[in-house]
């Protein structure tokens, strides 16, 4: 599977942007897609998560009731609508893709196979 991420730009403070993730391959739908983050100087962190059917979502505490992932099987995409957003989620964002075989988000990065090249949020204050 391969991913490119793209979406991100600059962006002021309360403001929104949407990212989108495209996957190649013909089994999209059996792998659990996640965002991930990387900000400036600190570890990669886990954003949220959207399982194979795109039925079940679970999100960090720090973007839970700004952000929503959704996903479109028949497209090859993952979506990652931003609102709110606020100088901390400056980073660059990854999409990935791993391979799991129940219908459930997944929350560890070691459960991805698969990662796009980023895409780069800056949000202004």
């Amino acid at each position: 599977v391969q991913l490119q991420a793209f979406g991100g730009g600059l962006v002021q403070a309360g403001g929104s942007l949407r990212l989108s993730c495209a996957a190649s391959g013909r089994t999209f739908s059996s792998y659990g897609m996640g965002w991930f983050r990387q900000a400036p100087g600190k570890e990669r962190e886990f954003v949220g998560a959207i399982s194979r059917s795109g039925g079940s979502t679970y999100y960090a505490d720090s973007v839970k009731g700004r952000f929503t992932i959704s996903r479109d099987n028949a497209k090859n995409a993952v979506y990652l609508q931003m609102v709110s957003l606020k100088p901390e989620d400056t980073a660059v964002y990854y999409c990935a893709a791993g391979r799991i075989f129940t219908d459930q988000p997944m929350r560890a990065m070691g459960s991805y196979d698969y990662w796009g090249q980023g895409t780069l949020v800056t949000v202004s204050s």
